[in-house]
């Protein structure tokens, strides 16, 4: 006698529906109590739905190098102006390329645009240039400018940190008021101006006096009409501001403005030839030196680039003030200029009279400055959040037609079935909203219109697999089963079916998603995410669900609004074999 298999579960077996619908109701509720712990509750929106700014340049080569304009070009663009804008703190921007010249940045709302249009718009190339002369642009003469000595302006030494100023003084030094830059590997010997570079800087500062003779560090005389246009320069004028500078070339001398406290004052400046650029600066940023509780900035220069910071410091480090500052030149303005005391190498950090914003967008600016193109602002619009509010009401509203339309359909045609089909539904939306705006912060999802259409279309490929399902189960009530043993039956067809047509529509949504940019992807990744969603539902809801209610009386006898009437179906009835029990013959007689 064989020995019955204990190994397989027969083809009706029914597993344990109670504690798979156990375990997507924990997953659920953990879910849940995570988006109320992390304290998002919604999903963060994108700037179609939330409001925001869209910013298009338009990339300009220079005369004669038209093929600069080419798809590296504008892809290193792009990484660098996204990286500008990521780190003003930006979440959810996009920096993408349209066309062959135009670069499209969307800034959502909550950032300050302007800012963001600052950083954006700030295209020019970065210069590191020796100044030649300074003085007080647009102070007028009964509010003379601070002396270079004891403004804001910059310091430079090198090695280590500079030691802790006193606990108390009487009037801030000059150290303290303005910026240093120090190299990180050992203390410098500090040096003082002597009276006479004081005395140099104090006329440089005094609008009365005339202006020095602009000399380079190697002590050259720069004369002629830049002279001119030096001492006739008025940077309290925006135009005059605007228009300082215009087209020189990086191997020229120019003249040009800047501002130390975010504009109220300005001073003007005569500059050398560029002696670095931009792309000489591996990496900067602002941080807060903890040791004393300031904020600097610092510089990491090239290999290439800290040989020239070297040369150039080398040379600055010998003048007297104002010509032992280099100034840090970004769009035509001057926005850092530190003195230099001491040679420094491929390490520098900037120090002084900084705020926590001004070093954070300085480093910035170093960090992510030098484009390969110059760009113009071609256009600016803003979305208000009361225009993506109305978006997002429309795709709501189009969300919840679509799931009447699907709810009404399953009601007329599946009857009873319909409630397990439905309750599927919103256990899975439950699941998509919760993971949605779990996402948001932890790798940067934003719900755009987009995304909308993905979670639509979405519904319409859950229905789908809770069709398949009972239509499966039907076929197996047609053929005479009764519902307990159809719904098992039933269940490997079907599954196969699912699994199939879920990983087509996930293999369309990735590959969508890798190949689009913007706000494609959010369409194919929220369709990603909701097809997944689909698989974990019908395994863990939709087939519990359905094994418990073939146990009732409703169900399992065959309600006719059950939607599983065997006569309603049109059911064969059982095949049974039936014994025929024939009469014994008698035997003929002989």
């Amino acid at each position: 006698m064989a020995a019955p298999n204990r190994g397989r579960r027969p083809a009706g077996a029914q597993g344990k529906p109670v504690r798979t619908l156990v375990l997507i109701l924990i997953a659920m509720v953990a879910l849940t109590g995570g988006m109320f712990v992390s304290g998002h509750t919604t999903p963060r929106l994108g700037i179609d739905l939330a409001g925001g700014t869209t910013i298009t340049l338009k990339a300009e080569a220079e005369p004669g190098k038209e093929s600069a304009v080419n798809e590296t070009n504008m892809n290193t663009a792009v990484g660098i102006i996204e990286r500008r804008v990521n780190g003003l703190g930006v979440s959810e921007a996009e920096v993408q390329t349209q066309g062959r010249e135009n670069i499209i940045v969307n800034i959502p709302k909550g950032t300050d645009s302007e800012q963001a249009r600052k950083q954006v718009g700030t295209t020019a190339q970065l210069y590191f240039r020796p100044v030649l002369t300074v003085a007080a642009g647009g102070v007028t003469p009964q509010q003379p400018a601070p002396t270079p000595s004891a403004s804001s302006k910059d310091k430079a030494t090198d090695g280590k940190k500079d030691p802790a100023p006193p606990a108390a003084s009487a009037a801030p030094s000059a150290t303290a008021q303005g910026r240093a830059v120090t190299e990180g590997l050992k203390a410098p010997a500090t040096t003082s101006p002597s009276p006479a570079a004081s005395s140099s800087a104090d006329k440089a500062a005094d609008p009365s006096q005339p202006p020095a003779p602009a000399t380079t560090p190697g002590g050259t005389p720069e004369t002629g009409a830049l002279d001119k246009e030096f001492a006739a320069l008025n940077c309290l004028d925006e135009k005059s501001r605007a228009n300082a500078g215009n087209n020189a070339k990086p191997e020229n001398p120019m003249v040009a403005c800047g501002s130390n406290d975010g504009g109220k004052t300005w001073e003007k400046y005569l500059l050398g030839p560029a002696e670095l650029d931009g792309k000489d600066v591996d990496d900067a940023k602002g941080q807060m030196d903890q040791q004393r509780g300031i904020w600097i900035v610092t510089m990491d220069f090239t290999k290439g680039g800290a040989k020239k910071f070297q040369k150039i410091t080398a040379k600055l480090s010998a003048q007297q003030s104002p010509q032992n500052q280099f100034a840090i030149v970004l769009d035509g303005e001057v926005v850092s200029a530190p003195q230099v005391n001491t040679v420094l190498s491929s390490n520098a950090e900037i120090s002084g009279s900084f705020k926590q914003q001004e070093a954070q967008d300085l480093g910035n600016i170093l960090s992510y400055g030098a484009l390969p193109l110059t760009f113009e602002e071609q256009s600016v619009t803003t979305v208000s959040a009361a225009l993506g509010g109305e978006q997002l009401k429309a795709g709501l509203i189009a969300g919840a037609i679509g799931l009447v339309l699907v709810i009404i359909y399953l009601v007329a045609y599946y009857r009873g079935l319909a409630a397990i089909a439905i309750l599927s539904l919103f256990v899975s939306a439950g699941l998509t909203y919760s993971l949605m705006a779990l996402l948001g912060p932890a790798i940067g999802f934003a719900l755009n219109l987009p995304a909308v259409c993905g979670a639509i279309v979405a519904i319409g490929i859950t229905a789908d697999s809770f069709i398949v399902y009972f239509e499966r189960v039907r076929d197996e009530i047609r053929e005479g089963r009764t519902l307990r043993p159809a719904v098992e039956r039933a269940w490997p067809r079907a599954r196969r079916t699912i699994l199939v047509s879920d990983f087509v529509s996930f293999l369309a949504a990735a590959v969508l998603f890798v190949v689009t940019v913007g706000k494609v992807q959010g369409f194919a990744f929220t369709l990603g995410l909701t097809t997944l969603l689909d698989v974990v539902v019908v395994f863990f809801f939709t087939k519990p669900l359905m094994t418990l209610m073939a146990r009732t009386t409703f169900f399992g006898g065959g309600h006719p609004w059950s939607g599983l009437d065997p006569k309603r179906l049109g059911a064969k009835p059982p095949l049974r074999r039936s014994r025929r029990t024939s009469a014994p013959t008698e035997p003929k007689e002989a």
